[in-house]
């Protein structure tokens, strides 16, 4: 019986002036001994002129020309590489983590074991050795969404079946595509590595989470940068998340709870409750978009 073939890795990174980050991030990888691989970057801040010294024969990178968000800017890449190799390792990493020393030859061995997973998520740890991510909860009962930091009892499984994993390390198995997998585009930032997993598992594909692999995150190297404006998009991704995963009477229990609450912290915590509120004002302006879209349609079919 043959043996398979271990398979090729492209690293997929989206920068948002995060030059000083991947370059840390590079320089995780070239500790591993693993020689095929590729790394795709994604460049979401046009004007960030750094970025462009990284370039090399391994190291591709697409111009998005503005910053199209998160989930938008994964699929101009995951296209690039799904039209290079449609039997890739897609290995979805942030710019604020890093690679153990053995983390790639481990990912390799184990999708050369496990070719049936379409999404593996990692461990994720942060620098001091606490879990940053073990697995993704989801109760479509009470629109919980949670990060649950701690480990999975394994025993002695390679993996577990989840409920979705985080983009900050996800490993995509083309083979398992008929086409090249895609991120909502409704989603700007956040939540949209939920939905790609909640689709994907609606679709028959296996999703899975593995404490075999780890990679390293500094969580707060960017969350901190730009905290006000990442909170409304927060708030809004999770709205659009109960609406596209739960039910209509939830989604406004929710909303209705939201705004109430943000009411309630706004004279103690003014800046914190008014990018909750913005965040709400920003998924009332979609609904009222889809309502006028849903209404022209009508009109148009009636005529």
């Amino acid at each position: 019986m043959l043996k398979s073939q271990p398979p090729c890795f492209y690293f997929l990174i989206v920068n948002y002036y995060c030059t000083p980050l991947i370059s840390r991030l590079m320089a995780s990888l070239r500790e591993n001994q693993v020689n095929d691989f590729s790394i795709v970057i994604v460049n979401n801040s046009p004007d960030d002129e750094q970025i462009r010294t990284l370039k090399s024969e391994n190291i591709y990178l697409l111009e998005a020309k503005k910053n199209l968000g998160f989930g938008k800017a994964c699929n101009l890449g995951l296209n690039w590489i799904y039209a290079e190799n449609k039997e890739a390792i897609v290995w979805l990493i942030n710019p604020d983590a890093y690679l153990l020393p053995d983390s790639l030859p481990k990912a390799s061995q184990f999708f050369v074991n496990h070719p049936e997973i379409s999404l593996l998520g990692t461990e994720v740890y942060e620098p001091s050795g606490k879990i940053w991510f073990g697995w993704g909860k989801f109760s479509v009962k009470t629109g919980e969404i949670v990060v649950v930091e701690e480990s999975l009892d394994y025993q002695d499984k390679p993996y577990l079946s989840a409920q979705w994993v985080t983009g900050c390390s996800l490993l995509i198995n083309l083979k398992q595509f008929q086409e090249s997998p895609y991120f909502d585009t409704d989603y700007f930032l956040y939540y949209e590595d939920f939905d790609f997993c909640q689709r994907y598992a609606k679709g028959g594909h296996l999703i899975a989470i593995t404490n075999q692999i780890k990679v390293i995150h500094e969580a707060s190297s960017i969350t901190l940068k730009y905290g006000y404006l990442r909170l409304i998009h927060n708030i809004y991704s999770y709205l659009l998340s109960l609406e596209k995963h739960t039910n209509p009477l939830l989604l406004w229990g929710r909303f209705i709870r939201m705004i109430f609450m943000s009411l309630v912290i706004l004279p103690l915590k003014p800046k914190f409750a008014l990018a909750k509120l913005q965040g709400i004002f920003l998924y009332c302006q979609r609904f009222i978009n889809l309502s006028f879209i849903d209404k022209q349609t009508h009109v148009k079919n009636f005529n």
